[in-house]
């Protein structure tokens, strides 16, 4: 399973925000920081704020600043929001897969892909963002 790009990103930015020091970065400094279009980063950071994850504040001294229910937030949760809870192969699109009505292998892929979250729920974002990696994202983060 590959996570898409707007989970990466997501996860990425509340660990840049876990760490943030001095003033709020804000998205274009977060996404200079992370070398990825403002465009695709602005959309995350959107989705974030509505998930209550993260708070933006525009204009002089605006900036991006995590929430405290983003600091605790599971990442096994934010991982699913962006992923959506959609079956791992997608057995009934355009040509339905004539096994549908009795396949095991589809079973097999939704507990494996439940395990997956499973083993992501228990971590926090201020557990990723924890040493030795919170001294990598602040070193990245001056650095532009």
């Amino acid at each position: 399973m590959r996570l898409l790009r707007s989970t990466d990103l997501a996860l990425r930015v509340l660990m840049r925000l876990a760490v943030a020091e001095g003033p709020s970065p804000t998205t274009r400094d977060v996404a200079e920081g992370m070398a990825v279009p403002y465009t695709h980063l602005a959309k995350v950071v959107a989705e974030l704020q509505h998930m209550g994850l993260l708070a933006a504040r525009r204009g002089r001294g605006g900036g991006l600043t995590l929430t405290e229910r983003g600091r605790t937030a599971s990442v096994g949760a934010v991982v699913r929001a962006f992923e959506g809870d959609g079956d791992v192969v997608d057995c009934e699109g355009a040509a339905p897969c004539p096994l549908h009505s009795a396949c095991r292998l589809r079973v097999a892929l939704r507990r494996a892909q439940e395990a997956f979250f499973a083993s992501l729920d228990p971590i926090t974002v201020t557990d990723i963002a924890a040493e030795p990696t919170g001294a990598l994202l602040l070193g990245i983060s001056r650095g532009h």
